[in-house]
């Protein structure tokens, strides 16, 4: 099938409407991706010959507790636990210190012992790895390996020095404050979470971070880190006993270059995939979590690396591939704990919130993204929306297609706002209302 690079049309679905259902999957990867893709195979009725393979030498955990849990957890939350998802049960091969490390047309794979497979499909479910530049030398925090050095160095008075407010930073500030370390953030934007929220949501959470007894530096841009303290590109140096670099992660996906010369990647690293999770350009080739940039109906070609891919999107891959129905996807969903605050999003946040319920910094709060309505009066010359109140109504009616949802403390309106994302079609929220702390979210959304 031709790649295309047009990363606004969903992937293609296979040309083969009929395909024939494998008999024998190895899936890459032992996290929560490649643990229900073996789940969501078995259910479906798959009874062929299934192989897993992992690199960290742990069977499935969750990874959201290493940070929101640093130090209260001391040991990774298994998914056979959580989710009763046990590998051992499902696969028929589990090699959790095997990874793969070439995939080639076929489908071909060569694991770091040597050993060479050739199932007749493959499900890459790698995650991802974090940022670290080069040249920088500290911690990172993505694997129970690392959660548990990060806990063993953080003690009353540690100088814990974080590069980045993002989600990963900002939650472990609050905890090593919280354990009574002497906690530094230093972020290179002008906000917190500014890239994943924009600058409008995130100055509402500067204060979290001295209200939680953590420095929080703006606009404090690293030049080099070191396991001792940073330097910025003022000159300044940031003494510490230990940092954490926390500036993103990338999908784990460079490694397939090589071998799958056909295979198109988004700008992030995210293998473009079709409905099902199929990869073009690569026959017997699936990708699930964070490994994945899949279209949705509504919103586009939406990348990996959300929880609620890694926990859903393997169901649709397993239906697609044993030729069964293949149901819409979910929309992203991340939730954080951090600084003594709850944060749930849900969609894809593009540019400035279109409309606000309640107050931010007072109690609990929301900020909603709309579609611009193109051609309106609100539009400017490149069709985005402007202004932080109506952009996006529809004919003035204060109705407006929702892409994103932000809720601040409110654990009340979590389920509905989740199931009023998932409903088929759009979106279409009456914001008055929704703008109106006193009003049910539920009651917002127009049918």
């Amino acid at each position: 099938m031709p790649a295309t690079n047009d990363l606004t049309a969903p992937a293609p679905l296979r040309d083969d409407p009929h395909p024939r259902p494998p008999r024998s999957v190895v899936v890459v990867g032992a996290g929560l991706a490649g643990a229900q893709t073996a789940a969501a195979l078995r259910a479906h009725g798959f009874d062929g010959h299934l192989t897993v393979l992992g690199e960290e030498g742990l069977p499935p955990y969750d990874r959201p507790p290493l940070s929101k849990e640093l130090v209260s957890r001391t040991e990774p939350l298994w998914l056979r636990d959580d989710l009763g998802v046990d590998l051992d049960a499902l696969a028929d091969e589990v090699r959790l210190a095997d990874p793969v490390v070439a995939v080639e047309p076929g489908p071909t794979l060569t694991t770091r012992s040597g050993d060479r497979l050739a199932p007749d499909a493959v499900v890459l479910a790698c995650g991802s790895r974090p940022v670290l530049p080069p040249g920088w030398d500290a911690d990172v925090l993505h694997t129970a390996a690392d959660a548990d050095r990060l806990r063993a160095d953080l003690r009353p008075g540690t100088r814990l020095v974080i590069v980045g407010a993002g989600w990963i930073g900002a939650e472990v500030a609050g905890v090593a404050a919280g354990a009574g370390a002497d906690v530094t953030v230093l972020e290179a934007g002008p906000a917190p979470l500014a890239r994943q929220l924009g600058t409008d949501v995130g100055t509402h959470l500067v204060p979290w971070y001295a209200a939680a007894g953590a420095r929080l530096r703006l606009d404090a841009t690293a030049a080099a880190v070191r396991r001792d303290g940073v330097t910025l590109t003022s000159g300044e140096e940031v003494p510490a006993d230990v940092v954490l670099v926390a500036v993103g992660a990338r999908p784990a996906t460079a490694w397939l270059r090589a071998t799958l010369p056909e295979v198109v990647f988004d700008p992030a690293g995210g293998l473009l995939v079709d409905a099902g999770g199929a990869v073009p350009g690569a026959d017997g080739v699936w990708a699930v979590g964070d490994v994945a940039s899949r279209p949705h109906p509504e919103l586009g070609v939406v990348p990996g690396g959300h929880w609620s891919a890694a926990l859903h999107d393997p169901d649709a891959t397993a239906r697609a591939m044993l030729a069964l129905p293949v149901e819409p996807p979910q929309a992203p969903y991340v939730f954080s704990r951090q600084l003594g605050h709850d944060l749930a999003l849900f969609g894809l946040p593009e540019g400035p919130p279109t409309a606000w319920r309640g107050t931010p910094g007072t109690g609990s709060w929301a900020a909603f993204w709309t579609a611009p309505t193109v051609g309106g009066p609100e539009d400017t010359d490149d069709g985005h929306a402007t202004g932080t109140e109506h952009a996006g109504h529809g004919a003035g009616d204060g109705v407006a297609v929702v892409r994103a949802v932000l809720l601040v403390d409110a654990p009340k309106e979590v389920g509905a706002v989740r199931r009023a994302m998932n409903r088929p079609g759009p979106l279409r929220m009456d914001l008055e209302r929704a703008g109106d702390p006193e009003v049910k979210l539920r009651t917002a959304v127009v049918t």
